[in-house]
């Protein structure tokens, strides 16, 4: 899937879930404390938000991160290491650029393994 269409396949799934919460924009955005221009910019698939950020959504919208890390491509919905991958995704002393590294050099490893 391209990046572009993953992006908009995450906000559209966003909006979705803000939709059936009955919730607008400008509430999810305070609830979830991000900007509603940059949520809004999420939605429409124009930004590419952290794990951090999806973390705040799922909990604003009541719903599980996993979900939207499946989504963001940060996941697949049928990867073994999840509990490990999530761990590393909400850990808070990393920033998210250790968090990638650290998630690549884990999938190199178990691929060299399979």
């Amino acid at each position: 899937m391209s990046t572009s269409k993953s992006l908009k396949d995450l906000g559209e799934f966003i909006r979705d879930q803000r939709n059936l919460a009955q919730m607008s924009l400008r509430r999810l955005s305070e609830i979830a404390g991000i900007s509603n221009p940059y949520l809004s910019q999420i939605e429409r698939g124009l930004r590419n938000p952290s794990a951090d950020i999806l973390k705040q959504i799922a909990k604003a919208l009541r719903i599980s991160a996993e979900s939207l890390y499946i989504k963001a491509g940060f996941l697949s919905s049928d990867e073994s290491e999840t509990d490990l991958t999530i761990a590393i995704l909400n850990d808070p002393k990393l920033n998210e650029e250790q968090k990638k590294s650290l998630l690549n050099l884990y999938r190199l490893f178990i691929s060299d393994v399979n």
